[in-house]
């Protein structure tokens, strides 16, 4: 199935499935609401053409997001390919369910903003409550996929002037670098697992105004989805909606020197899954 979130015509937010040209329409539903039991596709069916969509999921208690899960984009950020020194743990962070924003959506540019980048990824949608879950089960837990840009502010608290810099600032400004509402567009549906053979033979890319700025494969993540899985539910429980974004390919705009800047244009795409445009704009305190 793929299932999307879209407005209205009386302005409340439906759950549909798309079935090619047309959507069902599901109601004032969520899509944690189809994952304890397929829905009965009996709704009215409406055009899919010209819909206004949300966010495929909102009620995400937990959206975690993986670092450095591809070794030439841990190059390009200025550090050493890690991949042939030994064992590795992923490095997992987390970005409140506020920063989800609509395909179509405006991502905002605050005053506090110094240099903002982008990061296509895939994301995964956890199905079932998940604790302790081996590798080997993981994808047992999977409800699907969805595409996500994991807007990043690389500068954040580079314009406080006389500050005093602590041994931990920098790696604190960076984790709030992640925060800012509404960067974290998300969609443009979920797809789910049954139609996703593998989620690790993907071709995954990223224009900025037309020009192609990202380009490669699911293939080169360092660590899979359900080493992923069974890594986080290890510590903190899974539960049904919450999303888990698998990090970034190499070309974001930290390592061209190219930060967004109202107007641009964003256009992610992960092959079999869909494609996912925004557009930056200025927001005032």
């Amino acid at each position: 199935m793929r299932i999307l979130r879209f407005f209205s015509a009386d302005g409340s937010v439906h759950l549909g499935v798309r079935t090619k040209d047309e959507v069902i329409d599901l109601g004032a539903k969520s899509p944690t609401d189809l994952m304890s039991a397929p829905p009965a596709l009996d709704g009215p069916r409406i055009p899919a053409a010209g819909l206004r969509l949300d966010a495929p999921i909102r009620d995400s208690r937990k959206l975690f997001a993986l670092a450095g899960n591809y070794r030439k984009h841990i190059v390009e950020s200025g550090f050493k390919d890690p991949t042939a020194e030994g064992v590795l743990t992923p490095q997992v962070f987390w970005k409140p369910p506020t920063t989800i924003n609509a395909p179509g959506g405006a991502i905002p540019i605050r005053p506090n903003n110094v240099f903002v980048d982008w990061e296509i990824e895939l994301a995964v949608v956890i199905g079932k409550r998940a604790k302790d879950v081996p590798a080997a089960d993981a994808m047992d837990y999977v409800f699907g996929y969805t595409v996500i840009n994991d807007i990043s502010e690389r500068k954040f608290n580079a314009h406080v002037e006389h500050r005093k810099v602590r041994e931990f600032d920098p790696f604190f400004d960076w984790l709030m670098g992640k925060w800012f509402d509404g960067h974290a567009p998300l969609g443009p549906e979920i797809v789910t697992k049954d139609e996703i053979a593998d989620p690790h033979k993907l071709d995954i890319r990223l224009w900025v105004n037309g020009q192609l700025m990202q380009d490669s494969n699911t293939s080169y993540m360092i660590f899979s989805v359900p080493e992923t899985i069974a890594y986080i539910s290890s510590v903190a429980t899974l539960e049904p909606g919450d999303v888990i974004a698998m990090g970034t390919p190499e070309g974001v705009g930290f390592a061209r020197g190219i930060a967004l800047k109202p107007g641009d244009r964003l256009r992610g795409e992960i092959e079999k899954i869909g494609v996912l445009e925004n557009t930056l704009v200025e927001e005032k305190a």
